[in-house]
């Protein structure tokens, strides 16, 4: 009978421990990544009252089993059911992230590497990426400096917001392309002033600045001149080119066929007999001297204003002085010996010199087939600091730069301005010479034909996301991103051997495997992250509910052994009254 209460009692101890790894499940159900346990029995020690006998073939008895009372029950292990995925519960929080498959984090308190199933994670204040309920810093791989991608090694803390981290460093614009249609009617391409095609670069710190192109029709509708006239900071200002050789920025000295028949406002300004003083009608007051207008004076540029608007060129005065004219030289017969183009500027400052050609004499042995007096001139081209594009006139498609197949592309030689200015190489072999009902969507934009060598200013971070394989990519504000490190995860030979520590963490033991120090790619065995997820405890309601229910009627059933083994007890010591 004494055996049998001791039975009771083991029976009462072993249920009351299966009572607790239920409640202990059921006060989990909601911790997050939280794995149920579960309990199994076996039986204890047994009591050997007579040993088992075999056959005796001499007697021709049979063999006897032995004889065995139990002693009770006792627990033989309680099992983590941690290889069971739960539920994923969305959060919307970037930082939180679910692990699929069997793989852990890998969390470290500075001394001693943890591991865990809960991703609950923010940035703390000194960018690292840490465990929300303790500050444990999370675990991963950092990025090789000269490759820029992940380097396997030794797990490190991840930080992510480091202050190296939070810009991305500006870089200068070193591609263009000019794309789209030149429309011979259009009314700004056979302008003096031109068709502007404005192109937004960056310089090596990340200041913007617009270059204004200019394109311009020859008298070949073919041909095309393409010019740089400024250059625009982001406040609106010019940048001071004077002092500037231009013939080193986009091209060296070109000229361009242009026939343009140039006439003196007649009715409103007169040359006086000298032909060196441009005066009113009526009164005679001066309005340009040639001896002012090229010289060394602070009033030269506005004589020169003036004698452009008395001629129709207000607001282009350049391009009235680059204006050229063609004459032919010639020997003592009258036979042609050779060629020339003088520029209106050239023929105005030898007006004022006396010298040759100018517009009264082109002296002995020259001539000039069109009208030529200070009155009027034709002009048969320009004289620019650019280059000619070329297009087919069949097919409307680009040529060359200068007429040249193998040059399509032409090259804005900013670094000659000094400073932090680079060089941009212009690509033209997109655009074309169609007819667009008189309409030019000629255009430039920064970077090649496959988005290189745009530039960018200065980027500040914008957020951080986190892919499916753990990697952390920065985002920047100036539309780069960049490569912060890996999340690694742990895996073991026997997740079910790790040891809980407490706040969702475990430890490596003996029968789980150990930690190399490394880790390993969630991808290397399909499994994955997702962010703005977290995973729930697998603890199932249900099961639980009905093994507390099995328990406790277990626990009744060995108290009764207890109490009815002491009534036997009872009436025993009755025996001597």
């Amino acid at each position: 009978m004494m055996r049998s209460l001791f039975s009771g009692v083991s029976g009462l101890k072993t249920h009351q421990t299966r009572m607790d790894v239920i409640g202990n499940n059921i006060a989990n159900v909601n911790t997050t990544a939280y794995k149920s346990s579960s309990m199994i029995f076996s039986a204890l020690l047994s009591q050997t009252t007579q040993k088992a006998s075999g056959p005796n073939a001499t007697t021709g008895t049979g063999g006897v089993n032995a004889r065995q009372i139990g002693l009770g029950v006792q627990t033989s292990a309680i099992n983590v059911n941690i290889s069971t995925q739960g539920a994923a519960q969305s959060t919307g929080n970037p930082f939180d992230i679910m692990i699929s498959g069997s793989a852990f984090f890998i969390v470290s308190n500075g001394k001693e590497n943890f591991f865990t199933r809960d991703g609950s994670f923010y940035v703390d204040a000194g960018g690292n990426l840490a465990m929300t309920s303790n500050g444990f810093n999370v675990m991963g791989w950092g990025v090789d400096e000269e490759t820029q991608s992940i380097k396997q090694d030794t797990v490190s803390a991840l930080r992510v917001m480091s202050a190296a981290n939070m810009t991305y460093p500006p870089e200068a614009t070193s591609r263009a392309y000019i794309t789209g249609i030149i429309d011979k009617h259009n009314t700004d391409v056979t302008s003096e002033a031109g068709k502007v095609v404005n192109l937004n670069f960056y310089d090596a710190l990340g200041y913007s600045y617009t270059a204004r192109l200019v394109i311009k029709q020859s008298a070949d509708d073919n041909s095309y001149s393409i010019e740089l006239k400024k250059i625009l900071d982001s406040t609106g200002n010019e940048v001071d080119l004077s002092g500037v050789d231009m013939s080193t920025i986009l091209g060296a000295e070109t000229t361009q066929e242009i026939n343009k028949s140039v006439k003196l406002d007649d009715t409103a300004y007169e040359w006086d007999a000298t032909g060196k003083k441009l005066l009113t009608k009526p009164g005679g007051e001066e309005v340009c001297d040639l001896s002012v207008a090229f010289g060394d004076t602070d009033d030269a540029q506005a004589q020169l204003d003036a004698l452009a608007k008395a001629y129709g060129f207000e607001g282009s005065t350049e391009e009235f002085l680059n204006l050229t004219i063609t004459y032919n030289e010639t020997d003592g017969a009258g036979a042609v010996t050779g060629e020339h183009t003088v520029s209106i500027r050239q023929l105005f400052e030898n007006q004022e010199a006396g010298t040759e050609p100018n517009f009264n004499n082109l002296g002995t042995n020259m001539e000039y087939d069109g009208a030529f007096s200070l009155a009027a001139f034709d002009t048969t081209g320009r004289i620019f600091y650019g280059a000619n594009l070329v297009y087919n006139g069949d097919n409307g498609k680009f040529i060359g730069v200068n007429g040249m197949p193998t040059q399509q592309n032409i090259m804005l030689n900013l670094s000659q301005l000094g400073g932090n200015f680079s060089d941009i190489e212009i690509d033209l072999s997109t655009s074309s010479i169609y007819d667009n009902n008189g309409t030019c969507t000629v255009g430039a934009t920064a970077g090649d034909l496959d988005g290189l060598g745009i530039g960018r200013k200065l980027g500040q971070m914008s957020g951080i996301s986190i892919q499916t394989n753990g990697m952390i990519y920065a985002a920047y504000d100036n539309g780069m991103t960049r490569l912060l490190g890996q999340i690694a995860v742990a895996e073991f030979a026997n997740v079910s051997g790790l040891e809980s520590v407490g706040d969702n963490l475990y430890s490596a033991t003996m029968n789980s495997g150990t930690f190399d120090g490394v880790g390993v790619d969630i991808t290397a065995n399909g499994g994955k992250m997702t962010t703005g997820q977290l995973e729930m405890s697998n603890v199932d309601l249900s099961q639980e509910f009905t093994e507390m229910i099995t328990t406790q009627r277990g626990f009744q059933a060995n108290s009764r052994i207890i109490t009815v083994s002491d009534t036997l007890l009872e009436e025993l010591t009755n025996l001597k009254r």
